[in-house]
């Protein structure tokens, strides 16, 4: 883990976001070290979870990421800032979710019966 990021060790996602079950030794420094889980075991769990839920639609660790683009976008968040906390490099990429969320705008014609 070192190889690819130095800090790792010192980062906060490192330490205390889904943390190994088993401490991993390393022989370069001769001790234990605790790293995060690996991302197979998260979507095993998301695979368990949503079976013993009997929830009958696909469901994975990306629907999250759907799910988090969608509330952002109901909450009146920028498209701008939804494509940089989604990583996407084209804005096109994020508008896909525009489909999703219902937009309420002053020139909805409204009922007067309507409560």
């Amino acid at each position: 883990m070192e190889k690819k990021n130095k800090n790792a060790a010192k980062e906060l996602p490192c330490q205390w976001f889904f943390p190994a079950k088993t401490l991993t030794f390393v022989p370069e420094e001769n001790e234990y070290r605790r790293y995060h889980l690996h991302d197979s075991h998260v979507q095993k769990a998301i695979r368990r979870a949503v079976k013993k839920a009997k929830i009958s639609k696909p469901a994975s660790c990306h629907t999250f990421r759907h799910s988090f683009a969608s509330h952002l976008l109901q909450s009146n968040y920028d498209i701008r800032t939804i494509q940089g906390l989604l990583g996407h490099s084209n804005v096109r990429t994020t508008m896909i979710y525009r489909h999703t969320v219902k937009r309420w705008t002053i020139k909805e014609a409204k009922s007067p019966l309507d409560f």
